[in-house]
């Protein structure tokens, strides 16, 4: 028999999984120390022992998170933002890059609203100017302030309309030889096309205000109106026990800053872990899509 040998493309593949392998433990063991974290006892995080496996098997941390009335009500005020971030955004994005993926002839002034969305990307009005504005506007304490000022994500504009750009135009024509107008060409050929795009547009958003804490501190005045991350992230640097009942105490007793916080990190990053597999497929097809133009 013949032995192989070992040619440049094949020390090139070894490398290369060796990297990607490298990469992604830097990316899962994290995780796997968090979660390792959350399910330890206190006393043996105290001393260093959890690495990657429980110490101390114990859910008492997860119980105290559970527990708190406020972890629900800022949960269920990012479910909100979610699922009003999602349908306002994925429908100014459609409708903006619909429009702008015309040839000149068709949208004369496509070059010039192209140029007043991709300005944002270069330059920002302000952190003062955009709180001015969204006081103004009365949005202040509002869930509606943490979804409008990012209403159009000008990267997923683009995204969107490099896919639109791709379609076959001879699509376009025909339909438009049937009597179909913009909006009939729009939901019945792009739309359907435009999945993989649309799922990798939907995976950004999602996480996007899912992640996302700062507006919430910004625009918030009262802790029943923020966010999860916001309120995990007030929780974390400043313990509260000035409205803990004796329930709480008690729990709080028997699990430390470390496994409390973990298991609220655990639990803030599950929806994302649980939804991105179902778009992972989508995802890399949805971002190289339309990026070539034959």
């Amino acid at each position: 028999m013949k032995r192989k040998k070992f040619t440049s493309r094949t020390v090139f593949l070894i490398f290369d999984y060796l990297l990607l392998l490298v990469l992604g433990l830097t990316c899962l063991l994290p995780l796997i120390h968090i979660f390792a974290i959350s399910l330890s006892s206190s006393s043996a995080v105290t001393r260093g022992d959890v690495s990657l496996l429980p110490v101390e098997f114990t859910t008492k941390a997860y119980e105290y998170v559970i527990s708190r009335v406020e972890f629900w009500t800022a949960s269920l005020v990012s479910v909100k933002r979610v699922v009003l971030g999602i349908i306002v955004n994925m429908t100014l994005t459609v409708l903006c890059a619909y429009p702008l993926s015309k040839e000149k002839d068709a949208f004369h002034a496509r070059g010039v609203y192209t140029w007043f969305f991709v300005i944002t990307m270069l330059f920002s009005g302000g952190l003062v100017p955009t709180y001015l504005v969204v006081r103004k506007l009365g949005l202040v304490d509002s869930i509606w302030s943490l979804i409008l000022p990012g209403a159009v994500p000008v990267y997923n504009v683009i995204l969107m309309l490099n896919f639109f750009r791709s379609t076959p135009k001879a699509l376009e024509e025909a339909a438009k030889i049937d009597g179909a107008g913009h909006f009939t060409i729009l939901g019945k050929i792009f739309l359907p096309l435009a999945k993989p795009s649309l799922a990798t547009v939907f995976l950004f958003v999602c996480v996007g205000h899912w992640n996302e804490w700062f507006s919430g501190l910004l625009y918030s005045l009262h802790t029943e109106n923020y966010p999860l991350q916001s309120y995990l992230r007030t929780i974390i640097i400043q313990q509260n026990l000035e409205y803990m009942n004796n329930v709480d105490l008690e729990l709080l007793s028997q699990v430390s800053d470390r496994t409390k916080n973990a298991a609220q990190m655990f639990i803030a990053m599950f929806p994302v872990l649980v939804v991105y597999p179902f778009l992972q497929k989508h995802f890399t097809k949805g971002l190289t899509l339309g990026s070539v133009k034959e």
